[in-house]
This record gives C-alpha cells, structure tokens and sequence, in this order.
C-alpha cells in the first residue's frame, strides 16, 4: 500500500472486496465485442489486487485507473464529469437536456451503448475495454494458460502496442471521428467544452498502468516512444484531413466548421489604437493573406519536422501538399482535393514511421528539427505548445532507451518547465518570449550530445 494515502486506502480495499465477487473465473462472457464492464477484470487474481505483486503484470491496474489524485484516474472520472457543474452549463447552452445522457457527450465520455453487456455500469465511464477492446470474445481465453497475445488479438483485443493501433483508438475521442458522439465541434468550445489537443507517447505515459520489463517484451514488440509520437502525429494529421474532407464537418451553418482553424487566429485582442502593435504573426509555413484564418497546422509542424529525419523523401512530398493545401484553402471554399491529398501523404508517412527503427541520433536530430529547425513555425500557441510536449516526450525515449544519462537529463528540466510555463495561458501566449525559451532548450539539450 505505498504511495496510497488512508482515504485511497479505503477505497481500494472496498472497491476490490467488491469486485471480487466478479473474479473473472466465475464470471460468464457474452457474445464477441461485447463490452463486459470494469467489474469483469477486477477480481483479486486478476487486475484488482491493491499493490502491483503480480509475476507476469502488475495485477493492480484497477487502482491505477480509478486513482484520481493523477492523470492516469481520467478515464475513470469520464462519465462522472458529465454530472457536474461544468458539463451540465456546457449542455444547458446547446440545449442537450442532462450532459451525463446526452448522446452526443456519452461518445467519449463513457463505452459504446451498442456493445454494453448485462455486466455494464456506465458510471464506469471509460473502462478497460474503451481501449483494450470488448472483452466478450476474449475474457474467458486470455488467462488460460497457454494463450498468447496474438491469441487474444485474433480474439478481438486491441493490439495497442502497434503505434498505429493505437493512435487511431486514442484519436477517436482525443481528436474526433465520424462515429456518434465523437466530435467536438467549435459549438461545443463555446458553450465551454476544453480545446481539444493531442500527443500519443505524452498521453500513453501519463495513463500508463504496466511496466516495459523482460516479460512485456516477451509478449510483445516494444515501439520507442519517439516511434509512438511520429506515428501519433502523422495519423492525428490523417485523422484532422480525413475529417475535413468527407463534407460533413467541413461546415456548420453559413460558416466553415471552425474546430480545425487556430483558435487564437480570431481569438486575440483587438485595438483600434494607431500605435497598438499587431499580435498575429506571419507563419513561414503557410502561405495565407493577413487576415485569413489558418488551418491548424500543429501537427503538421510536428509530422514535418520528424519526416525530415527518417523520411526525407516523403516529408518533402508532405510539405509541398501541406504548402498546396494551406493555398487552397485562402482561395476557395472547396478544399477537399487538397485536404485528402494531404491526408494521403501523411497517411504515408505514418507507415514509414511505423516501420522505421529510431537510433540514438535521429533521436537527437529530432529534438533539432523541433526545438531549432521548425522554430520560426511557432508564432501560434497550438503549435508551441505542441513542440513543449514533443521536447519532453523526446528527451524521455533518449532516457528510457538507456541514450542518455537520467541525471543529465534532468539537468534540462528547468529548462522544459520554463516552456510549459510558456503555453499555461493561452491568453498570456507571446510567441517571441517562447522562441526565446525554446532556443535555451535546445543549447541545453545540444549539451547532452
């Protein structure tokens, strides 16, 4: 029981006498897809148990997922923030009835209705199987001694150890699909909804409840996490385009569907003083009038800037439809050739990162493309803060990886907290100031070389 305080104590202790009785040897699977509900994996000989003493997992990967005191407890309190203040001016506004029923919230914030089983408890919100697949066809099978993992994926779990696999599952509630209730639109964000942002290893890492020891390699192949963000970035691109283009989120109203615009594009402060100074600045990326609204491009700036260490050629076939598309998109109304041509190309390029083996310097040379080649892009606060979370993600693949000294490296953390303090505020967002930031990064990082 270390690290848990009295209070988390008590809940655990409870929450695991409880499911206890759903230990999954007694429990009965229903048909395949079927999504069986946190109660079906919690028995103490499964992932319940209140210290991680497991031999082959931790086996304490429900206390990890119901912790609320971090990051990793989110997707446990999914559901339950829909009953709160916040959701329910949020759905007041739109006019949704109660959030905590509304279908268009329940997309993300709790499982499929149409896959719930007899064991379901939506108060579960985004329960194991939200990620690992409905359980149905394979709860019964993947403890039974000799399944392996590739057994339990032809079964119906989700492989989400494959990047790609995984940022397209992530992606569907942290970036937005064409399924029910899977879309924030800029509606949404005005009513209150929180801008949606995403990076697959920062995300994976912050939610991770299992450890990369000799037996998970064992199991299963084990992707870097420079691996996981390119590929996380190039199919957040793919996704954004994709989306973009099938015509139904193009537009709301009379207006474009301003979700995938820069939000702080329109969102700055207007003065009409004669010497008030200008707060947009001209991106070398996009090739747009003043005035215009740009596209989001801050994954683009990420796909890029990697493409140019491990895929050259693709990236420079990226960057001509990104340069192509951002032009369309200043002069017509119709951009939806160019927008799947761009998703086209980062589609590609997502199969090049996925198959492309990252050593210790295109690692670092990574770290340059973003904290020193890219950062004339960033004159936008999507963007910066896109390069803070790309910088820590990184610097940490170099350490995991055994590249780069863990002490060393945390001599660069003051550095790395100073651009989170950078991009805290949207409001307060100077890009000058975080260029300046970014720069004592990176001769901090060249350091570590």
């Amino acid at each position: 029981m270390a690290g848990l305080s009295r209070g988390q104590c008590a809940r655990a202790f409870g929450l695991t006498l409880l499911l206890s009785l759903f230990s999954t040897p007694l429990f009965a699977a229903d048909a395949p897809g079927t999504h069986e509900g946190v109660a079906s994996c919690g028995g103490s000989t499964c992932h319940g148990r209140l210290a991680p003493t497991g031999k082959t997992v931790r086996q304490n990967e429900l206390i990890t997922w119901q912790d609320t005191t971090s990051a990793a407890g989110s997707h446990s309190q999914a559901w339950q923030v829909l009953t709160r203040s916040r959701a329910q001016g949020i759905a007041q506004r739109l006019g949704l009835g109660r959030a905590e029923s509304a279908k268009e919230c329940l997309g993300c914030h709790a499982e499929p209705a149409s896959a719930r089983g007899s064991k379901f408890q939506i108060s579960d919100g985004v329960g194991c199987e939200a990620c690992h697949g409905g359980a149905g066809g394979w709860l019964v099978s993947h403890y039974t001694v000799g399944v392996t993992h590739a057994d339990n994926v032809k079964n119906g779990m989700t492989a989400l150890e494959d990047p790609r696999a995984r940022a397209n599952l992530c992606l569907d509630c942290h970036f937005g699909s064409a399924k029910s209730g899977q879309f924030v639109t800029h509606k949404m964000m005005a009513a209150g909804h929180p801008r949606v942002s995403f990076e697959l290893d920062l995300f994976s890492a912050l939610q991770r409840h299992y450890d990369f020891d000799a037996d998970y390699v064992k199991r299963k192949p084990l992707a870097s996490g420079i691996k996981f963000w390119a590929v996380g970035q190039a199919l957040a691109v793919e996704r954004q385009l994709s989306l973009y283009a099938d015509g139904v989120h193009t537009n709301e109203g009379a207006f474009p569907e301003f979700y995938f615009f820069d939000c702080q594009s329109c969102h700055r402060r207007i003065s009409d003083e004669p010497n008030a100074a200008l707060t947009a600045e001209a991106n070398p990326g996009r090739p747009l009038p003043p005035g215009t609204p740009p596209f989001n491009d801050e994954n683009m700036i990420m796909l890029s800037a990697i493409a140019k260490v491990a895929a050259p050629g693709e990236g420079a076939s990226f960057d001509a439809a990104a340069r192509a598309f951002h032009t369309v998109m200043a002069q017509s109304r119709d951009a939806t050739a160019a927008a799947s041509q761009l998703a086209g190309a980062a589609r590609n390029l997502a199969a090049a990162m996925a198959g492309h083996a990252f050593n210790r310097g295109e690692t670092f040379a990574a770290l340059d493309a973003v904290l020193s080649g890219a950062a004339a892009r960033y004159t936008d606060y999507e963007g910066g803060a896109q390069a803070v979370m790309a910088a820590d993600t990184l610097l940490n693949s170099l350490v995991a990886q055994g590249q780069v000294d863990r002490k060393a490296a945390e001599g660069v953390r003051p550095q790395i907290n100073k651009l989170y303090a950078e991009v805290h505020d949207t409001n307060a967002w100077n890009p000058a100031e975080f260029r300046d930031a970014i720069r004592q990064l990176a001769g901090a990082v060249g350091r570590l070389k």
